[in-house]
């Protein structure tokens, strides 16, 4: 029998890698690969009552889980890790750190947890 969602989770990856990527470059310590990758981003302030809000830039990467190999080894995110994105020619850096106070820094989804959604936010903007 077909997995027809594993098909069209593969599928839909295919279409992802083909037109809505760009390479960043995930680093931990000094090891580094190059993946293609799909950005989302957010931005929110925080409220803790306090007169002054503060902003944060959070921003997700989706790819493949295959290919984040560091040092010869398929690895999965830690948090501390660093992604490097040069958006219009200037490299930002982004640690990778769980969304909410608790939690993995990343998300595996698919029927076979073969894409992952990394949580990161902005370190330093490159200025």
């Amino acid at each position: 029998m077909t997995d027809l969602i594993g098909t069209g989770v593969a599928w839909l990856d295919s279409v992802r890698k083909a037109s809505l990527v760009r390479t960043i470059t995930y680093c931990r310590g000094d090891d580094q690969v190059e993946i293609d990758a799909t950005p989302g981003r957010r931005e929110f302030a925080t409220d803790d009552e306090s007169p002054v809000a503060v902003e944060h830039e959070v921003r997700d990467y989706i790819f493949s889980a295959a290919d984040l190999v560091l040092d010869g080894s398929a690895t999965l995110p830690v948090e501390g890790d660093q992604v490097v994105d040069t958006i219009g020619g200037i490299d930002k850096t982004y640690e990778v750190m769980p969304w909410q106070m608790s939690g993995q820094p990343y998300q595996l989804s698919g029927p076979n947890q073969s894409i992952l959604r990394v949580h990161t936010k902005l370190v330093d903007d490159g200025s």
